[in-house]
């Protein structure tokens, strides 16, 4: 039984933190390849410090691509807002040591025959969703991830100059009988120009979160940390080392479900990592949607050159109106059985779809005309409903 009052907390970090822009061009190389080649294999890696820009990874495609792969990454640092001495889109150091895929593991992985496609590595693969918001997300995560985009909005579009790209958000809320009625504290952390004070940093973000937060969330009782270190002017990757994949809770649930320990970005949707995971939660969003259970959680186990699923196993924590032994069956179906193929053709994922995942969360996001974001549709919900 789920403790009816408890407080919980969630963190984001927004585009400029050292890891995201690390991510950013993990995903920005794999778009760079699927654009050229729907099918190319990518499993790319960045570092960034100060001044520096590396890449390194196994890929699949055309050569060409690596040539201009160059002018596409300083454009996406560039669009975060890196313009400073100690970082800079246009004068930080690049090296790439990209090379070619694995033979051995390219065997494993491809068609051939009456061989299907099989996973491009073994793994546990967690999807969740939960009604405490619109977005089917856990609450703590998704007001974390729109204070931090909405300051970045405001930061890109020149409204608030006095703000730099690197910052951190963290939520906690109470929850009474299951669901979050009050902010009990908040923290914001963000880089900012060197003419600011603490108190004027405070005075130009508080307004943006008290807009994202739902009306009486934030009372008197509420804590603020508004830049609690005091000055924050070096940010990003001259003030930490970012490499891809180390914000991986920020990714998916904030903590609230489990996370199978793989990163996603810089891999291509061959690699059950990022494909099944966002099956998983494409099936978990659609089970709460139809109104099936209150929250879901699926887990779904994959062995490397294999197609077939080893495991499917749903969880309704106690808040559904079905037998989870049924979803277990159903659901596959609705998906081809939930092989690394099914999966990449039911949510078209062999697009250039995914530079835009890699900060705010892979999940919570509306599904953008030209595909991005597949897996956040509701488009199961008639088929679910008429099951039951």
């Amino acid at each position: 039984m789920a403790r009816p009052s408890y407080i919980f907390t969630s963190e984001s970090v927004s585009e400029g933190h050292p890891d995201k822009v690390a991510d950013r061009i993990s995903d920005t190389i794999v778009d760079a390849f699927l654009e050229a080649d729907p099918y190319a294999r990518v499993a790319a890696e960045t570092l960034v410090t100060t001044q520096r820009i590396v890449v390194a990874g196994e890929v699949r495609g055309p050569g060409e691509v690596i040539e201009g792969l160059e002018h596409k990454i300083r454009a996406a640092v560039k669009d975060i807002g890196y313009e400073q001495s100690g970082f800079h889109w246009a004068t930080a150091h690049y090296e790439c040591h990209l090379h070619a895929q694995s033979a051995d593991i390219a065997v494993g992985v491809d068609a051939a025959g009456n061989k299907d496609e099989g996973a491009g590595d073994q793994g546990i693969m967690f999807g969740y969703a939960t009604n405490e918001t619109p977005e089917l997300m856990p609450a703590t995560l998704q007001y974390s991830h729109n204070i931090l985009s909405v300051l970045a909005e405001a930061r890109k579009s020149g409204k608030e100059k006095g703000l730099e790209p690197d910052a951190k958000s963290q939520v906690t809320l109470l929850y009474e009988n299951g669901k979050p009625v009050r902010a009990t504290s908040i923290v914001l952390s963000t880089q900012h120009k060197a003419n600011l004070t603490t108190a004027d940093v405070a005075a130009i973000v508080r307004p943006y979160i008290e807009k994202v937060l739902p009306e009486g969330f934030i009372t008197p009782e509420t804590e603020w940390h508004i830049n609690p270190t005091g000055i924050f002017v070096i940010g990003g990757p001259d003030g930490d080392t970012g490499l891809t994949g180390r914000k991986i809770i920020v990714d998916t649930y904030g903590g609230a479900a489990p996370h199978g320990g793989g990163a996603f970005s810089g891999k291509d949707p061959t690699k059950v990592d990022r494909s099944a995971a966002y099956i998983a939660r494409y099936l978990a969003k659609n089970v709460v949607a139809a109104g099936l259970s209150a929250k879901c959680t699926i887990q779904i186990g994959y062995a490397i050159g294999v197609s077939k699923p080893l495991s499917f196993y749903v969880d309704l924590h106690d808040s559904g109106e079905v037998d989870p032994a049924k979803l277990e069956k159903i659901l596959p179906e609705l998906v081809g059985g939930a092989s690394p193929r099914a999966i990449r053709e039911h949510l078209k994922l062999n697009r250039p779809i995914y530079a835009r995942t890699a900060s705010y969360g892979h999940f919570g996001r509306k599904a953008d005309a030209d595909g991005g974001f597949s897996w956040e549709k509701t488009d199961l919900v008639d088929a679910l409903k008429g099951a039951f």
